[in-house]
């Protein structure tokens, strides 16, 4: 494909690569990789929207080619990474590690899923959308899958340089990759069948390097966890542009650890994730985690102690201040910056000083513990205040995070007091302003809770509800979780009969959630279209705009579309063209376009119900997206009537 002129059949071969990989993951992943399997194919799934509009395009069609070099690089680029891919998912996809005799398969492994992941990220740069005339809804998944991939990627763990990159990506997956290492061995019993050859020019494209972290996934086998011993923290030099790139080799691993980076003292790391802890608890064998890492296996059923298999007592966590203090104090003198917002009892202000909050602390760690009281009278006094801390500032919502509150919350959503599952949810919401929180309610698995909220609780505390879906949906991942959540049908009832506030509040939480591709059609089947279009007709609505921008989210999918279209939205969309807002106009014009786009049916419906005269006066005066949507309707209309 890399030589000779492209045809449309040039898609033909990336379209099939991710068929290959859907077919994989319907049949379900397994072993110690399944959620990065599941993760790395989902994401490649959402291109074949992109593949297809090219080659559905029309400068395809009438050319029988792709034309510029970009758009030839870019098809070979992500056909090598798609080949990556299914030969990376095919050989992690049921991965046992107690069944391997080498003791690094697991990271090299997840070495081999992090260079995967960047090619992909890498070979979505700078896509040409405006020669395919891709439209608005495609680019918007693309730079959302993007942002997806280059997170993922930065978590696998390990920084890349050029020559690491180029030796892994250009190995067959059916060989052990070590990052530290120019030899390699096979892992054992894993076979894979070669289905294509990674890009083996990828070494002479990289400028710099990436760092990462160490991965987040689920923790399913504590043996594999003592088996993922090594701690990535060197970081190689960038490298520069000079031909040492084409010949260098890896550095060893004694070659990295020449930098300055100091030693971390083995007891401030989290038995789990080999990171340095930033908050630091003790269970009840004694035994210290990082409370997010431990949260997380004891959310996944556990009830055992990683590090000694013991039983716990119970799942209390309670902060470890003493090497906490430790902690802080080693960032301190080796200026080893903490991301954590908490430093031995002091936060940072915005002008770099700091206030000691170690009177606040303790306050608020007796407030945190009454919420676990037996008396229901003291639970309610104990969430109230803590629904007005978290209202007031930055700093308490740091503290409450920091001393526990937020997994103890979310217990009370389901609690069958009306007045504390209300507090408890502002609380919530309140906690998810500061970003770092958003994570930590997430591991603390709230969204089913605040879904059963949304759909049963009081009115107050679904709109509250929808609005921490909202908050929490900001982050890219979350959208992806929470649309799975069932959210969205709860989302949609409280837009037809909630509040005028809870219906302002969905329409947000809706909005954002339907950026990603796959949540539009479960909008779409939840019965969004008929909300959307009652709020356009109805004279006492005063969410025109709200339901103008989500349909304008949604026209670009397919089955939207067919729903818009059916629900008879095209009459109403052209008469807010002539009697709508400046801004109602823009979106309404916006929509219209998307669903007349490789449509005559549409278009010819836009010329019988006059469209033309509003388009044109929309095309003079209108906003200057307004005028650029108006112009390529009309464009649009007076080609059909050449046909």
């Amino acid at each position: 494909m890399a030589g000779g002129e492209p045809t449309p059949c040039a898609t033909a071969a990336p379209l099939r690569l991710i068929r290959d990989v859907a077919r994989i993951s319907s049949a379900g992943f397994s072993g110690i990789f399944k959620k990065d399997c599941a993760d790395l194919s989902r994401r490649v799934s959402l291109l074949a929207h992109l593949l297809e509009e090219i080659r559905d395009s029309k400068k395809v069609k009438e050319n029988g080619e792709l034309g510029s070099s970009s758009c030839n690089s870019l098809l070979s680029d992500l056909t090598l990474a798609l080949q990556a891919a299914k030969r990376l998912v095919v050989a992690a996809n049921g991965f046992d590690d107690s069944k391997i005799s080498s003791d690094g398969a697991i990271n090299k492994l997840s070495f081999q899923f992090q260079c995967v992941t960047w090619k992909l990220e890498k070979a979505l740069t700078n896509i040409p959308f405006d020669d395919f005339d891709i439209s608005e809804e495609v680019q918007e998944q693309i730079e959302l899958v993007r942002a997806q991939l280059k997170r993922a990627c930065e978590r696998y763990g390990v920084s890349l340089n050029s020559s690491v990159l180029y030796r892994a990506l250009s190995q067959p997956l059916d060989k052990e990759i070590d990052p530290f290492r120019p030899s390699n061995r096979s892992i054992g019993s894993l076979h894979v069948e070669s289905t294509g050859i990674i890009d083996h020019e990828v070494g002479q494209k990289i400028e710099g390097h990436l760092e990462g972290i160490a991965p987040e996934n689920d923790i399913q086998n504590v043996e594999s966890l003592g088996k993922s011993s090594t701690s990535f923290e060197t970081a190689s030099p960038k490298d520069s542009d000079s031909p040492k790139i084409k010949n260098s080799t890896c550095k060893s691993l004694d070659e990295n650890k020449k930098t300055d980076s100091p030693v971390i003292p083995e007891d401030f790391l989290c038995p789990i994730s080999l990171e340095l802890m930033k908050d630091p608890v003790i269970v009840s064998t004694g035994q210290t985690y990082e409370r997010s890492y431990i949260q997380r296996w004891i959310d996944c059923g556990n009830t055992t102690c990683p590090k000694t298999q013991q039983k716990l007592q119970n799942l209390t966590l309670t902060p470890n201040y003493v090497l906490r203090s430790l902690i802080s104090q080693w960032c301190m003198k080796h200026n080893v910056e903490q991301t954590t917002a908490l430093m031995n009892g002091r936060i940072k202000k915005s002008d770099g000083s700091f206030r000691y909050v170690t009177g606040d602390i303790a306050a608020i760690e007796a407030l945190v513990r009454k919420l676990s009281s037996r008396s229901v009278e003291e639970r309610r006094v104990a969430v109230s205040e803590i629904r007005s801390l978290s209202k007031r500032s930055t700093d308490n919502r740091i503290l409450l995070a920091e001393t526990g509150a937020i997994p103890i919350l979310v217990n009370l959503l389901t609690s069958e007091d009306a007045q504390i599952q209300d507090n408890a949810v502002t609380s919530i919401l309140n906690l998810s302003i500061f970003e770092n929180n958003k994570g930590l309610i997430m591991l603390a698995n709230a969204i089913p809770s605040i879904v059963q909220v949304l759909r049963a609780g009081s009115m107050e505390a679904k709109e509250n509800a929808a609005a921490t879906l909202f908050s929490l949906s900001l982050a890219d991942e979350n959208k992806i979780i929470i649309g799975a959540s069932g959210a969205i049908p709860a989302l949609v009832d409280l837009l037809q009969s909630g509040s005028p506030r809870g219906k302002k509040d969905a329409a947000t939480a809706l909005f954002n959630l339907c950026i990603y591709h796959g949540n539009k059609g479960r909008a779409v089947r939840s019965g969004i279209i008929t909300a959307l279009l009652k709020m356009l007709t109805d004279s006492s609505s005063c969410m025109v705009d709200e339901a103008l921008t989500i349909l304008s989210v949604l026209a670009g999918h397919l089955e939207a579309k067919a729903a818009i279209v059916k629900a008879s939205t095209i009459p109403v969309l052209i008469d807010l063209l002539r009697t709508g807002s400046p801004r109602n106009k823009e979106n309404a014009s916006a929509i219209l376009l998307s669903l007349c786009k490789r449509d005559n049916e549409n278009l010819a419906c836009l010329r019988r119900l006059g469209a033309v005269i509003p388009l044109s006066e929309l095309a003079k005066n209108g906003t200057e997206r307004a005028q650029r949507k108006a112009n390529s309707l009309l464009e649009n209309l007076r080609k059909l009537q050449q046909v």
